[in-house]
């Protein structure tokens, strides 16, 4: 149901990892046969799905071939942004962390920084987002998610942020991207089939000559008020968007959700939603349940 909402089929194999208690092989099988017998879900090619539509394997199909480049892609610039100050870690988020992507996707990055350089190291990878070079380049640089090593643990604790727990890709960093699914066990009672992502050695990338100069010239008092200067000027300039309601390129609503150790999209304008929806499906999907087992 919720990646239906997405109008995305699933492998068995996803179906049993996202589960929310284990199941004997048995009972799977029961089940898995109960639900196509009764017409509740339908196999599509090697996917299953709640909408009896051939065409969203298709869809499904070509969308994991597009990730794969753009997961090609991630991996290069991530290598990049972490030469950056202060960034830590850095993870593929998104879609594209699904492994999925169509001609509108972005590439969007979660990203860790030292504590309390959270905004000091924001505003220079916006800057360099900004940059003209990257023009008609942008949607391969979108940061939307940040936190610093102070406060690790996400606050929305529900589906929708164990989800993307889940499948967030680590590509830079080492020790703090650790750290951050040690902090975050709590998404393990929503999927307890599924093992957090393993963050490999080979990402921990040496810091450059650069960046540690530039941490150097920044690790007194002066980055401490700089740092909280930044983020009292960054979150009056996005309250005065939401303020105006100004929308992105794609029309949505833009919002960002600030504090001194965390930076992140609004949860408002989207997750909240779409929670909302995943509920009201569930309830539907249920009451027709209810319905199918009474008697005539």
């Amino acid at each position: 149901m919720y990646f239906d909402i997405f109008r995305y089929p699933l492998t068995r194999k996803e179906i049993e990892s996202f589960l929310d208690h284990p199941f004997s092989e048995e009972q799977l099988n029961e089940s898995f046969n109960d639900l196509l017998s009764t017409s509740r879900i339908f196999k599509l090619c090697d996917f299953y799905s709640l909408r009896n539509d051939i065409s969203l394997a298709e869809i499904r199909k070509k969308g994991n071939e597009n990730a794969d480049t753009l997961i090609r892609k991630a991996k290069e610039i991530a290598k990049l942004l972490y030469k950056f100050p202060y960034v830590r870690a850095i993870g593929l988020s998104g879609s594209v962390s699904k492994n999925f992507a169509d001609e509108n996707s972005d590439i969007d990055y979660f990203l860790i920084t030292k504590a309390n350089r959270l905004w000091i190291s924001r505003t220079l990878l916006v800057f360099y987002r900004k940059n003209p070079f990257l023009k008609n380049r942008h949607k391969y640089y979108c940061m939307n998610y940040f936190v610093d090593e102070e406060d690790l643990v996400i606050k929305e604790k529900n589906i929708y942020t164990a989800t993307e727990l889940f499948t967030l890709m680590p590509l830079a960093g080492n020790g703090s991207l650790k750290k951050f699914f040690e902090k975050n066990s709590w998404s393990h009672s929503y999927f307890p089939n599924r093992t957090l992502p393993v963050v490999k050695e080979e990402i921990n990338f040496p810091d450059p000559w650069l960046k540690k100069l530039i941490e150097f010239l920044f690790n007194n008092r002066f980055g401490n008020w700089f740092d909280n200067y930044l983020f009292k000027l960054t979150s009056a300039r996005w309250q005065k968007k939401e303020e105006r309601k100004k929308l992105n390129v794609k029309g949505e609503r833009m919002g960002l959700k600030t504090d001194k150790h965390f930076s992140k999209p609004n949860p408002v304008f989207f997750h909240n939603a779409f929670i909302e929806t995943y509920k009201k499906r569930i309830k539907e999907v249920e009451g027709k349940k209810v319905v199918s087992y009474m008697p005539d």
